[in-house]
């Protein structure tokens, strides 16, 4: 089992990683950590899968669920309304500011049960238990959470670190083959951001799963170290994903995936970037796409793309934050207004 450090402004926490390790990691989190009631938030195709896993594991440690709460599975499910659902299953638990909530699921449940716990009595500890290979790498570390509303995704939420990460890779056997891929979106946007190396063995699948969930992780882990709230060094890390939100939610989050979706993000800052005058990373990028069968194209207009995008939590008055590579591995940030980005597409 593998422990990846992550320090923020009031300390630190670990994340775990390996493959049939809950139960160990849990015995070494729960060493450190003592809280009155533990509450588990989960969706409907994870429960019926997992649930038991998760309590075993928790017995195995001496410790049970005092409650629960899942709700139907899907990025739909993601919004206010199901986060005040989530509050009344909380108080009817009695949950008090020393008491535990675990994230069971996705990139869903992970951030909505962390934007829960970070607002439930202006805050509780929330344990993130991801099961998808784009949570495992991405979402569950850092301390992002939120829910969307129907302009946009994420636009509501907080920073609340998780007071630890356990990325058991067991959960991913159960994972539909659209899943995994999703998930190779985003890992092969970390190569892209910081590590040529890991770029080219995604690219050529020379690499084992456990060794690019670590990697991936620990790039993570670096970056969000050094900035917490996404104050610099962070926005790399929204790489491919300016217009990728716009294609996620004009598809009604279902006909692209996030990581799907990211990835056409990507190629359309790979084509920005090269209209601007930076290295040709375009082909590099579809080619490793191609190679884990993700697509590559859309038909949404331009205007519409604009449109949705101009919405996106990064802009600024008329100005975005786009992220943009200097060749595999190396980012620059642009600001560009909206204008500019609709001349550049």
């Amino acid at each position: 089992m593998d422990r990846i450090k992550v320090k923020h402004q009031s300390g630190e926490y670990t994340v775990y990683v390996g493959e049939d390790i809950l139960a160990g990691a849990l015995g070494e989190f729960f060493t450190a950590k003592s809280y009155d009631r533990i509450f588990a938030v989960s969706e409907s195709n994870v429960e019926p899968l997992w649930g038991e896993y998760l309590s075993g594991a928790l017995s195995s440690v001496g410790k049970k669920l005092d409650g629960s709460f899942v709700f139907p599975a899907g990025e739909p499910s993601k919004n206010l309304s199901t986060v005040s659902d989530m509050y009344n299953a909380f108080a009817g638990a009695a949950l008090t500011r020393k008491s535990l909530v675990i994230a069971l699921g996705g990139g869903v449940t992970g951030d909505m049960g962390g934007f829960a716990a970070a607002t439930y009595l202006r805050g509780v500890d929330v344990l993130q238990i991801p099961t998808t290979l784009l949570a495992q790498i991405d979402s569950s570390v850092g301390g992002k959470t939120g829910v969307d509303l129907s302009v946009g995704k994420n636009l509501v939420g907080a920073f609340h670190q998780p007071a630890a990460v356990i990325s058991d890779s067991l959960f991913l056997r159960t994972l539909p083959k659209r899943f995994v891929d999703d998930g190779m979106g985003e890992a092969i946007k970390y190569g892209c951001i910081s590590d040529a190396e890991l770029f080219d063995a995604i690219a050529d699948r020379t690499i084992s799963q456990a060794e690019m969930i670590s990697r991936c992780i620990a790039i993570k882990a670096r970056v969000v170290s050094e900035d917490e709230r996404e104050g610099g060094l962070r926005r790399i890390l929204n790489y491919g994903h300016t217009l990728g939100h716009a294609v996620e939610k004009l598809g009604n989050f279902e006909r692209f995936s996030h990581g799907e979706s990211v990835g056409i993000g990507m190629l359309y800052a790979a084509k920005i970037g090269e209209r601007l005058g930076y290295p040709a990373v375009f082909d590099k990028i579809k080619s490793a796409l191609e190679a884990w069968e993700l697509p590559t194209v859309m038909d949404y207009p331009r205007d519409e793309l604009i449109r949705v995008a101009s919405a996106d939590k990064k802009r600024t008055g008329d100005s975005i934050s786009v992220v943009l590579l200097d060749g595999i591995g190396s980012t620059v940030i642009r600001e560009l207004s909206i204008r500019e980005i609709g001349e550049l597409l």
